[in-house]
């Protein structure tokens, strides 16, 4: 049994991170997510994932497309390039199992299309929401990913050694 040294941090209205590259490296696993600033311009929001994929302690990108359903649509962005740069530099999209399910299935299937890897989260804030992980199981089946595309269907070892900080370090 271990617990992860994980962070969840927020990608700033300017592109840059709110921690800072040393504290980054000292953790085992960090997202990087929106969660103001929703209302910039496509290209803002756009740049703003890919400054976060171009940061080397960044493994994942949190719900992707800053959707809550049924309240709050995807923000504006270029998905296309954005799984493609999250391909390229081998940064997982997280496949969010709350209200969000963010990524939507459809994103997911073509996010696959371009070679990204994904992982599934609860979004959690407590433990009546972990069961929320089969909403996000149904999100990837209903992408057609198999367990293939999904990191943390592996074992602790392998689900390490599959984080892009493995071949940072």
């Amino acid at each position: 049994f271990r617990i992860l040294k994980s962070v969840e941090m927020d990608i700033l209205e300017n592109g840059e991170l709110d921690l800072p590259d040393d504290v980054l490296a000292e953790a085992d696993y960090v997202v990087a997510t929106i969660h103001y600033g929703l209302k910039q311009a496509e290209r803002q929001l756009t740049d703003r994932l890919l400054a976060a994929i171009a940061n080397r302690w960044v493994d994942a990108i949190g719900h992707p497309t800053g959707r809550i359903l049924p309240n709050r649509p995807s923000y504006a962005l270029d998905f296309d390039v954005v799984a493609k740069a999250a391909a390229h530099a081998k940064c997982l999209l997280e496949i969010n199992g709350s209200e969000r399910l963010d990524l939507p299935d459809t994103l997911a299937a073509a996010a696959k299309s371009h070679g990204v890897r994904f992982v599934l989260s609860t979004d959690a804030h407590n433990t009546r929401e972990l069961g929320f992980m089969r909403f996000a199981v149904a999100v990837a089946r209903r992408a057609w990913l198999t367990a293939a595309d999904i990191l943390n269907t592996r074992a602790l070892p392998d689900f390490l050694k599959g984080l892009r900080r493995a071949r940072n370090r």
